[in-house]
């Protein structure tokens, strides 16, 4: 550093300022620690405990200190306070919710996006809005939809998604009704009705967060044993309902039993019924890259909307979500940003008109990156192998004396509990989880209190598989 000999002692605020000249300078330096310390964790995610029980090391309250140290010095505090409380919901055996692990092209995307921090909103100088149209028409393929039909935007996940699937169905509903809620508000359009039989805890949010309500839709009665929609008694309710605007929501891939929508028969009833068709496929997208189970899929094509995820299982960084409609035009319509300085004559999609955020992180370079490094064969590999993880443990769970499979798994998600009461199982959750091998999410199926072990990780080898076992094993 050569500036700083030729002036004036420097003000605090200035002297402040410095060590980010100062850092970028070392950046080369700090980039290579940074990415040892990286992949430390990524390598150590397989010996670490699963997850951390015990924070009080951490002390949230600690006041800021008016002097920085620098890059380096905050990236060893770092190393040493935070990372070893972290879980390792990266590595092989973190079998809860449905939490993909980053592959290394993703990281590397997404270390790109934090570098060239592009403002992903549309086309105006940057070619970032070219990526993102190409990694959705890349996605419709994976998923059998046609390009020229669908079209989409990336968001930060399921629950924003979800949120433009309901923002975008009022809006065409309204427009069927001869009523513009974008331009008016929701109070104008007369009467609404939501049928949902199996509805994710996100579209429970996004129901407050648009003003519907929680409990503002009809709940449809699902086929005995499963969380598939009855479709006689969705029927049923679409003929007993006078509302003149119907929104009806079904699964592909619930987050319990796997379960899947018979889609051509519900497509059938809205089409009926003038209704619109959400499909929430925050997981389910991606089962059809596994020939086994593609026909699961049958008839997403005619959905009006669909919802998927990929930080889920395509293994790319939070956050990362995928919305997909039929009727671009009426989302833009509800999303669109008026202001001078956002005006453009560039050519392409204009994605600050399509989703909630005005400022978008670059989220499609992740996306692209693990796409175009591992392509079709490669991500299904990955959905074959957790899909078959899910059936081995589900065998084991069938055959062992302690354990009963609560529902056979159709994709990567196995539900099981002890023989004991819902008591001795939280209790022996508890114990699995406190192992530190292996983490499990609780579940409630069929009335009994369980345990969800969901295989959505592309580290997860045979080796992992065996050790899940020991640890249950060790719990009981």
């Amino acid at each position: 550093m050569t500036y700083r000999s030729n002036r004036a002692p420097l003000s605090p605020t200035e002297d402040a300022r410095h060590l980010m000249f100062d850092d970028l300078e070392k950046l080369g330096r700090i980039l290579v620690e940074t990415g040892d310390v990286a992949h430390g964790f990524i390598q150590g995610a397989d010996d670490m405990d699963v997850t951390c029980r015990d924070f009080s090391a951490f002390d949230p309250s600690r006041p800021l200190s008016r002097q920085g140290s620098g890059t380096l010095d905050a990236l060893r505090a770092a190393k040493e306070e935070i990372l070893p409380l972290l879980a390792a919901s990266i590595g092989p055996r973190y079998l809860g919710f449905v939490t993909g692990g980053t592959t290394p092209a993703a990281l590397v995307g997404d270390w790109l996006a934090s570098a060239v921090d592009q403002n992903a909103t549309g086309p105006e100088g940057s070619v970032n809005a070219a990526v993102e149209e190409q990694v959705i028409n890349w996605l419709c393929d994976i998923g059998n939809l046609p390009r020229d039909r669908f079209d989409g935007v990336l968001t930060t996940g399921a629950t924003v998604s979800n949120l433009l699937g309901l923002v975008t169905a009022r809006q065409w509903c309204g427009e069927q009704v001869g009523v513009n809620i974008d331009a008016d508000g929701a109070s104008v359009l007369p009467d609404l009705a939501i049928f949902a039989a199996s509805p994710h805890a996100s579209m429970i949010k996004d129901l407050s967060i648009t003003g519907i309500g929680r409990n503002s839709f009809i709940k449809v009665a699902t086929l005995p044993g499963t969380e598939e929609t009855d479709l006689s008694d969705l029927r049923a309710k679409l003929e007993a309902s006078d509302a003149r605007a119907k929104i009806v929501i079904a699964s592909a891939g619930t987050v319990n039993a796997t379960d899947f929508d018979d889609l051509n028969a519900i497509a059938d009833l809205c089409a009926a019924f003038g209704a619109w068709l959400h499909v929430d496929a925050a997981f389910g997208f991606f089962a059809a890259l596994d020939d086994r189970r593609a026909h699961f899929l049958s008839g997403l094509e005619r959905a009006d909307s669909i919802t998927s995820d990929g930080h889920k299982w395509l293994n790319v960084p939070y956050d990362c979500g995928i919305f997909l409609t039929r009727h671009i035009s009426v989302l833009e319509t509800c999303c669109r940003a008026f202001a001078p300085y956002l005006e453009t004559k560039a050519i392409g999609n204009s994605y600050i008109n399509r989703g909630v955020e005005n400022s978008r992180r670059f989220r499609a370079l992740p996306l692209w990156m693990t796409m175009m490094a591992y392509g079709i064969d490669g991500m299904a590999a990955v959905i074959r192998a957790n899909c078959d993880q899910a059936a081995d443990l589900a065998m084991w769970v069938r055959t062992h004396e302690k354990l009963e499979l609560l529902r056979e798994p159709k994709l990567n998600v196995t539900m099981f509990a002890s023989v004991g009461s819902d008591d001795d199982n939280r209790a022996l959750l508890d114990r699995i989880n406190a192992g530190g091998k292996t983490f499990l999410t609780p579940t409630i199926y069929g009335g009994r209190f369980g345990f969800r072990a969901a295989f959505s990780n592309w580290r997860t080898q045979d080796h992992d598989l065996a050790i899940v076992k020991q640890a249950i094993e060790m719990a009981l």
